[in-house]
């Protein structure tokens, strides 16, 4: 029952900036942990960054310091900030709450160098 609408996306070039929403249904939103991932290309989907219910955030390495998860418990929405774009940060950027096995369709994050 749970779902989730990803928004944001769009083409940017490298240095540029974008965030990402992720709206959340079906959940009982503020107390669940959220996590973005990312698939590119001919690859897997991988871990970009969780938030708990308390508040508590976590990156991967490869996007510490750039970007910045946060959430919104009175719109139930997931937000990605991304700063200084890459161009290996190019993919389709989804939204899952932990433990759930359940992703959105993701929204498409193209970085042009």
């Amino acid at each position: 029952q749970v779902q989730f609408v990803e928004s944001g996306g769009g083409l940017v070039q490298a240095g540029g900036s974008l965030r990402l929403s992720c709206a959340v249904s079906g959940s009982t939103f503020s107390a669940k942990a959220f996590a973005w991932f990312r698939q590119a290309p001919g690859n897997r989907r991988v871990w970009v960054a969780s938030i708990l219910d308390s508040g508590v955030t976590n990156y991967a390495n490869f996007v510490k310091g750039r970007f910045a998860i946060s959430r919104d418990n009175t719109k139930n929405t997931v937000y990605l900030q991304m700063n200084s774009l890459k161009p290996e940060d190019t993919g389709v950027y989804s939204c899952t709450q932990l433990g759930s096995g359940v992703w959105g369709q993701g929204t498409q994050v193209t970085v042009s160098s």
